[in-house]
């Protein structure tokens, strides 16, 4: 299983990492580190930090309403919400399997999470899962960093020649310095010059 690959990588580098790991990934391996995330802090073994990246986090993903926030070109036909849905049965194994917190975090209890910094693309059809994610974190008390990249699609860390991928590297490496040495306390923030919600 993925989740058990994740997991035995994770605890080689943070038995040799003694400021800890962050956990990170990008659309389903967003999904994967999120999940991760939660059986490590089963095991005790929690990361000090999650970097969540245009992932989907719920087992059922729901059209979105507004219609700026879709996906365009051929991700309309390739993450319409009947193929995600169809992928995340496929990934689960079994409709029951759906309702697994380590098959999908969303919707459980995520209280014990870490810090965690949220980067979505503007026009993605995952966004919904990724903003209410992001939501449901705060929600718990965790403090989460949620951000929007306006003018973006899906996979926008797979174009490292794009200003979206220089943007997000940069975020991702300041807020993870922040994360291993903070610096005071830091409460939940929602958005940037750059950023929507």
């Amino acid at each position: 299983m993925p989740l058990d690959d994740v997991l035995a990588a994770y605890r080689i580098v943070r038995a040799q990492s003694p400021r800890g790991v962050i956990l990170g990934g990008a659309s389903a391996g967003a999904c994967l580190a999120a999940a991760a995330t939660l059986g490590a802090i089963d095991e005790g073994l929690p990361p000090v930090g999650v970097v969540l990246t245009y992932g989907f986090f719920h087992a059922v993903h729901r059209r979105t309403e507004d219609v700026q926030q879709r996906a365009t070109g051929h991700r309309r036909i390739t993450h319409s919400v009947w193929a995600l849905n169809a992928m995340n049965r496929n990934y689960a194994g079994s409709q029951a399997e759906l309702a697994n917190r380590l098959a999908f975090p969303g919707g459980h209890d995520v209280h014990q999470f870490p810090r965690t910094l949220s980067i979505n693309a503007e026009k993605d059809n995952m966004r919904a899962s990724g903003d209410t994610f992001a939501a449901e974190l705060s929600g718990h008390g965790v403090d989460v960093q949620h951000h929007v990249l306006l003018g973006t699609r899906h996979a926008f860390l797979n174009r490292p020649g794009n200003d979206a991928f220089a943007t997000a590297v940069s975020v991702i490496a300041e807020w993870s310095l922040s994360r291993i040495a903070p610096i005071g306390e830091r409460k939940s923030s929602v958005g940037t010059p750059w950023s929507r919600d």
